[in-house]
């Protein structure tokens, strides 16, 4: 079993930079794919961005392609999301998700953290 605890949400301006953290529990976190997810208000929970379990290979939402920075430390069991110019219509709660695999998906994730609210004002 793998438990995942997000920080680092907050409330910023449209423009703003935020980082995310994700921290796994255990000693499988080495070996899984780790994905960031986010669900607007009415919205179904959508696809942010995944990192292979060395962090090889990244994998993006078109949308936020070039803004955002997904990465990983595996000695801190720890990881990222760099969000930069922040859009308005990207307030959502983050989560942050591990696939039992090592390979970056856009889906398949097994385990979830409880998510951290981010709001971008206009």
């Amino acid at each position: 079993q793998v438990q995942l605890v997000e920080s680092g949400g907050g409330l910023v301006q449209a423009g703003d930079s935020l980082r995310l953290s994700c921290v796994a529990s255990g000693r499988t976190f080495s070996s899984s794919a780790m994905g960031w997810f986010r669900q607007a208000p009415g919205k179904e929970r959508e696809f942010v961005a995944s990192i292979n379990w060395s962090g090889t290979t990244k994998y993006y939402e078109d949308s936020v392609k070039g803004r955002f920075t997904i990465s990983r430390d595996n000695a801190k069991n720890t990881v990222y999301l760099q969000m930069n110019s922040l859009k308005s219509d990207e307030t959502a709660v983050y989560y942050c998700a591990a696939r039992t695999g090592g390979v970056a998906s856009k889906r398949g994730y097994d385990y979830w953290g409880q998510g951290t609210q981010v709001t971008v004002s206009s």
